[in-house]
């Protein structure tokens, strides 16, 4: 465990989750580079599937396998 590790787990609970909320707030910002990425792929996967080489499925039957 790290010193900052060590110095977080001291904090009171509401200190660590504003501390959890900030990071997260820091991690959050966009990229160009992954956005473009994303673009790209979405586009892969729409064109595969108006060619039919994949099908679509509802997103209540993916989120229901996941989120058991």
């Amino acid at each position: 465990m790290t010193a900052i590790e060590k110095q977080v787990e001291q904090l009171p609970p509401a200190e660590r989750l504003r501390l959890v909320e900030h990071i997260l707030t820091t991690l959050d910002k966009p990229d160009a580079e992954i956005d473009a990425a994303w673009a790209k792929e979405s586009e892969r996967r729409l064109e595969a599937y108006r060619k039919g080489e994949t099908t679509a499925r509802e997103a209540a039957d993916v989120l229901a396998k996941h989120l058991t």
